[in-house]
């Protein structure tokens, strides 16, 4: 099973001060056909005016994942935790049995834009937590956040890995998923194709696909170089 998701199909939100793309149903948009991909719950792709942002709010029983693609996060939350995060850098807070948070563009003059991403965990409950780190963005593929860790990437609460994929212009990579895993790719810019024995399918920007059993993949980039994310879950 293989479906591209376009960039211009995603569900969207204009708050003014925020302006968002859904992947997937979230808030006042609701698709019955798109409410997430295994444990993938929610890719939203967000542009927050200067200076605002998100007044303290609570999770719970949710890995979220940011990464700012321009700008910086002024990021506070109830375990005490006070953080900026600029573009580049990935968060992971895992909500546990609850947390409160907010998160504001951190620049009086520069609009944020970033991707939150939600991950159904495994079990419920638990201490919340909150990691941040930089990623090299060195060609190929890096493990950003994994169940055991591995790698020095984050420590995810579900069975899944994701990876931040880079490739420069005119190259290619192979990846092979395990049976019966899953893959989501999502292409924050490129364009980008994805190539196996059975099929071929091209991605451009803000792009997203749903794979299911099929395991071998080519990604191979054009005159342009490419940076996705994508999500091998269980």
């Amino acid at each position: 099973m293989i479906e591209l998701r376009k960039s211009s199909q995603r569900g969207s939100a204009n708050f003014g001060w925020l302006q968002s793309r859904h992947s997937f149903s979230f808030g006042r948009y609701y698709d019955p056909a798109q409410m997430g991909f295994s444990a993938l719950r929610v890719i939203n792709d967000d542009q927050v005016a200067p200076g605002a942002g998100f007044d303290t709010h609570g999770h719970r029983d949710m890995e979220i994942i940011s990464l700012v693609l321009d700008g910086v996060i002024a990021h506070r939350d109830s375990t005490g935790e006070v953080a900026e995060l600029p573009a580049g850098e990935f968060q992971l807070m895992s909500a546990g049995r609850g947390i409160m948070h907010s998160e504001f563009n951190a620049n009086p003059d520069k609009n944020l834009h970033f991707l939150q991403i939600w991950i159904e965990p495994d079990s419920v409950g638990g201490e919340p937590g909150y990691q941040q780190k930089p990623f090299a963005q060195m060609p190929g593929l890096t493990l950003v956040a994994s169940k055991t860790g591995e790698a020095g990437s984050l420590h995810l609460k579900q069975d899944a890995k994701l990876y931040q994929l880079r490739l420069d212009a005119q190259s290619q990579l192979q990846y092979q998923a395990a049976p019966g895993r899953k893959l989501y790719v999502h292409l924050v810019s490129g364009p980008l194709s994805l190539k196996s024995a059975e099929t071929e399918i091209t991605l451009q920007d803000g792009d997203g696909v749903k794979i299911a059993d099929l395991t071998d993949w080519q990604f191979v980039s054009d005159a342009q170089p490419v940076f996705a994310l994508l999500f091998d879950l269980p």
